[in-house]
């Protein structure tokens, strides 16, 4: 649905949660199995110890953003859901879910002004 369509100026993303899986072989990035942080909204959010693999982060951050907006049904975006650690030896992997689905305000993200709708 387009802003048009609302008349206001909302949007919705997923909430996320990007956590360490590991595999059977080592683990080099610094990176311990079940850490994780949400993207909550423009935040990222640690809990517990507030810690995550540098690289690791490096690895999912360009996929956040598309992760947060909704795909279409046959997306590929939908269905993987694991990043591969940079370091091919590495055999963690950082998992992206989606969670709850909330609505925001551009006002809220931005100082750019939405364009107004031609009056006529």
């Amino acid at each position: 649905m387009t802003t048009e369509n609302r008349g206001d100026d909302s949007f919705t993303l997923y909430d996320l949660r990007v956590e360490v899986v590991t595999g059977d072989g080592p683990v080099v990035t610094h990176a311990k199995a079940g850490e994780y942080f949400d993207v909550i909204g423009g935040r990222i959010v640690f809990s517990g110890e507030p810690s995550f693999s540098l690289y690791g982060m490096m690895a999912v951050l360009p996929f956040l953003p598309a992760k947060q907006r909704a795909s279409e049904d046959a997306d590929w975006m939908i269905t993987d859901e694991e990043i591969a650690s940079p370091d091919p030896r590495c055999t963690a992997r950082f998992r992206i879910r989606r969670l709850a689905k909330k609505t925001y305000r551009h006002s809220d993200f931005s100082a750019v002004p939405l364009p107004r709708p031609d009056a006529s």
